[in-house]
C-alpha cells in the first residue's frame, strides 16, 4: 500500500491541510475563513467561503474550453430514442430552466421538490436549483402519494417539478395523479407545478396551478431570461434527500455546497479513476444518492460525460442492454448495484449477451448498494475481464467511505471485502460500549468524529434526530447501523445492516456470511437470509434461494444442497436447516433486499407495506412460501 497509505496518513496527519488542497479544485467566489469549524458535534466545512456548484458544474467548464465536449448522454431504452448535450447547450438549458423558475418567485433558500422519471429534464431541474441557490429535493419518480406528501410537508417546497408519467417494461406509470393526490394531502401547498408532458401519457394540468416545462421554457427565452451563477454560503444547502422507507417524522438528509465538491471532485480521480472528458455511467435513479452524486454532481464537475440511463438491467429488451449501452458509448467505468449483476447472472448465466458487444473502452465496473457477494462479483470479472470493485457507502455519507482507489492505487482484491477506509473516514469495529474490538471480530461499523466534506451536516431542521439517530450510541462515532469485522490489514468486511446479525442459543451470527455461501451454490441467482424468532434458540436463520434460469432440478434438491453448504462452511452452530427457493425477492426499487420486512411476516407479526417497494405481489409469495414452511400467517 504505497500511493494510498502514504495519501491517508497525510489526511490523517493533517485533515484540514488535505481538504484545503482538495479545495483548489473548485472554483470559489470567496475563500473561507476557516477549514473546519466544529459546534459540539457538528461540523460545518469551508465556512466563511462563497461558491455554485452550478457554475463548477458546468459555466466553468464552457469558460474553459470544454464547451462542445460532451456532458450528458440520455439513452432511453424505454423509448429506444437517445439525447446528446454539450457542455454549453446543457449549460443554455439550465440557464433557461433557472429563468422558468426565478419568473415563479424561486430565489437563493427556496425548496423545489423533484418528482421526476430518468429525463434529462430532472438534471436541468436540479442544476437550475443549484445556479440559483434554491435548495432541491428529489423524491423517486412514481413513489407513493402519502410518503411525497410528507416530504412536501416537511421540505415546505414553493414549486414542484414533475412529469406526466414514467416508463417501465410494457407500461406507461402516470405520475400525475400521485402528485395531485399528494398536494391533496399534503398540509403545505405548492405554490406551482411544472409538468413534462411525455408522448407516451400527456397529462391533464390544473388551471391556475400546473404550467407546462416546454411552454415556460419558450417564454423565457422569448424573455431571454437567463440568470447568472447565484454565489451562495459553501455552509448553505445544496439538497436534501429523504432516506428510504422513513416513518414518523422524514429524515430529510442534508448536502451542503462547498465540502460536497470537494469530496466529489476528489473521489472521481483518486476512488473511480476517471479522468475529464472520460465517459462515466452510473447505472442508478436520480431519486437516490447514486443518481445525486454519481450521474449529476461528480462526473460533471470532473468534466466527464455522463449517461442518463431509462431502462432495467433485464427485459429492456434483454439481459445485454448494458453491455449496448457501454458499447454505444464508449463507456469507460460503470458503478451500479450488486442487484442489477444478479438479474443480469439469472438470465444469462453463461454470458452469452456480452461476445455481441464492443467493450474495449470499458475498463472498470464498480459496485455499491447492496454486499458485493464474491460469487457475483467472480463472475462479473470472468464476463467482462476488467477490474470489479465493490465499495462501501451510503445516502448519509454522499460518496464511497470505503473502497479500492483506483487513481490512487490499485490494492489487492479480498472477496467479501469494499477494500479499505478512503481520506476523511477512521473506520472502526466496536461492541456495544463503543470499545474497539480485535481484528476479526464482528462488532458495530462506527466512523470517528469530526465527519469529512461531503456527509450530512445534520438532518433538515432537526438537529436532535441527526444527533439522535447517528451520534448518540457510540459517543465520539458516526453510527453507521452497518454490521462487520475488520481484518489484519485494515480491510473492512460489511455483513450486514446491525439489525441482521441474529442471536442463535447465544452466538451471535451475520446473516451476510451464510448468503456469501449460500450464493456460491452453482445454480443460485440470488440469495436472503432472515432471522426468524424460535421458542428453543431465540432466532434461527431461514434463506430464500432464486435459481437460475435454465436450471431444471428439483427445488427441494437444490435447497438440500444449499442447507448441507452452509452447514459444512459455517458449521452447525449456524442451526441453518430452512431454505426456501422462491420465483424472486422483495426489494426496493433502488436493489435493496427488504429482509426486515420478510422478517415480520415470517414472525408473524404486523407489518405495513414498504412505500420503496418494486413489486408489492412479491411479499405475497414470500408469505405463501413461508406459511407452507410453517412460518407466519398466510396471506
Amino acid at each position: 500500500m504505497g500511493r494510498y497509505r502514504e495519501t491517508y496518513e497525510r489526511w490523517k496527519a493533517s485533515p484540514e491541510a488535505f481538504w484545503a488542497e482538495a479545495a483548489r479544485e473548485i472554483d470559489w467566489s470567496k475563500p473561507w475563513d476557516r477549514v473546519l469549524t466544529l459546534e459540539g458535534d457538528l461540523s460545518r466545512w469551508f465556512e466563511g467561503a462563497t461558491c455554485n456548484t452550478c457554475w463548477n458544474a458546468l459555466d466553468r467548464h464552457v469558460e474553459g474550453g470544454r464547451g462542445e465536449q460532451l456532458a450528458l448522454i440520455h439513452d432511453s431504452a424505454m423509448t429506444g430514442k437517445v439525447k446528446r448535450f454539450t457542455y454549453r447547450e446543457l449549460r443554455d438549458k439550465v440557464a433557461t430552466f433557472a429563468g422558468v423558475l426565478q419568473r415563479h418567485g424561486i430565489g437563493k433558500g427556496d425548496r423545489v421538490i423533484l418528482y421526476m422519471p430518468m429525463v434529462p429534464q430532472a438534471v436541468v431541474a436540479m442544476l437550475a436549483c443549484a445556479r440559483l441557490g434554491a435548495i432541491h429535493s428529489v423524491v423517486f419518480g412514481g413513489f407513493a402519494a402519502k410518503e411525497l406528501a410528507t416530504r412536501i410537508d416537511d421540505a415546505r417546497p414553493k414549486l414542484i417539478v414533475s412529469a406526466s408519467c414514467g416508463l417501465e417494461p410494457g407500461r406507461a406509470i402516470a405520475y400525475k395523479p400521485l402528485l395531485d393526490q399528494a398536494i391533496e394531502l399534503s398540509e403545505h401547498k405548492p405554490e406551482a407545478c411544472i409538468i413534462v408532458q411525455r408522448a407516451e401519457l400527456e397529462a391533464p394540468l390544473v388551471p391556475g396551478r400546473d404550467f407546462d416545462w416546454k411552454d415556460e421554457m419558450e417564454k423565457a427565452r422569448a424573455a431571454g431570461a437567463a440568470p447568472a451563477c447565484v454565489p451562495v454560503a459553501a455552509t448553505d444547502p445544496l439538497y436534501v434527500l429523504y432516506t428510504s422507507g422513513t416513518t414518523g417524522k422524514p429524515k430529510g438528509v442534508v448536502r451542503d455546497n462547498g465540502g460536497h465538491m470537494v469530496a466529489l471532485k476528489w473521489s472521481m480521480k483518486n476512488v473511480y479513476g476517471v479522468d475529464p472528458g472520460d465517459v462515466f455511467w452510473a447505472a442508478s435513479d436520480v431519486g437516490w444518492v447514486v443518481g445525486h452524486s454519481y450521474i449529476v454532481y461528480g462526473p460533471l464537475l470532473h468534466g466527464c460525460t455522463t449517461i442518463l440511463f431509462e431502462g432495467k438491467p433485464v427485459g429492456t429488451p434483454d439481459a445485454g442492454t448494458y453491455w449496448r449501452v457501454i458499447a454505444d458509448h464508449g463507456v469507460k467505468a460503470l458503478f451500479t448495484a450488486p442487484t442489477a449483476f444478479r438479474a443480469i447472472k439469472k438470465e444469462d448465466p453463461a454470458a452469452e449477451l456480452v461476445k455481441k458487444y464492443d467493450l474495449s473502452k470499458f475498463e472498470l465496473l464498480f459496485l455499491a448498494g447492496e454486499r458485493g457477494d464474491p460469487d457475483t462479483i467472480q463472475w462479473a470479472e470472468r464476463a467482462l475481464g476488467v477490474p470489479v470493485i465493490d465499495h462501501w457507502w451510503q445516502t448519509e455519507s454522499g460518496w464511497p467511505m470505503v473502497a479500492n482507489p483506483m487513481g490512487l492505487e490499485r490494492l489487492p482484491v479480498k472477496y467479501g471485502s469494499p477494500t479499505v477506509a478512503m481520506p476523511g473516514y477512521e473506520i472502526q469495529v466496536v461492541d456495544e460500549a463503543a470499545k474497539p474490538v480485535p481484528a476479526n471480530t464482528t462488532g458495530a461499523i462506527v466512523v470517528k468524529l469530526p465527519l469529512p466534506p461531503g456527509c450530512l451536516p445534520t438532518l433538515w431542521h432537526n438537529d436532535e434526530g441527526f444527533r439522535n439517530s447517528y451520534l448518540a450510541d457510540y459517543p465520539g462515532y458516526y453510527k453507521t447501523a452497518d454490521a462487520g469485522y475488520l481484518d489484519e490489514d485494515g480491510y473492512l468486511y460489511v455483513m450486514s445492516r446491525t439489525d441482521d446479525i441474529i442471536n442463535v442459543a447465544g452466538h451471535r451470527l451475520s446473516t451476510g456470511g451464510m448468503e456469501e455461501v449460500l450464493a456460491g451454490h452453482p445454480d443460485v441467482a440470488e440469495c436472503a437470509v432472515i432471522g426468524v424468532a424460535d421458542a428453543l434458540k431465540g432466532q434461527v436463520p431461514v434463506g430464500f434461494l432464486v435459481v437460475n434460469k435454465g436450471v431444471n432440478r428439483p427445488a427441494e434438491e437444490i435447497a438440500k444442497e444449499a442447507v448441507a453448504l452452509v452447514r459444512d462452511k459455517i458449521g452447525p452452530v449456524a442451526a441453518f436447516k430452512t431454505a426456501l427457493v422462491v420465483q424472486r425477492l422483495p426489494k426496493t426499487r433502488s436493489g435493496k433486499i427488504l429482509r426486515g420486512t420478510m422478517r415480520k411476516i415470517a414472525d408473524g407479526e404486523a407489518w405495513s407495506m414498504p412505500a420503496t417497494i418494486d413489486d408489492p405481489v412479491i411479499l405475497e409469495e414470500i408469505g405463501e412460501a413461508l406459511s407452507d414452511a410453517g412460518y407466519g400467517r398466510k396471506g
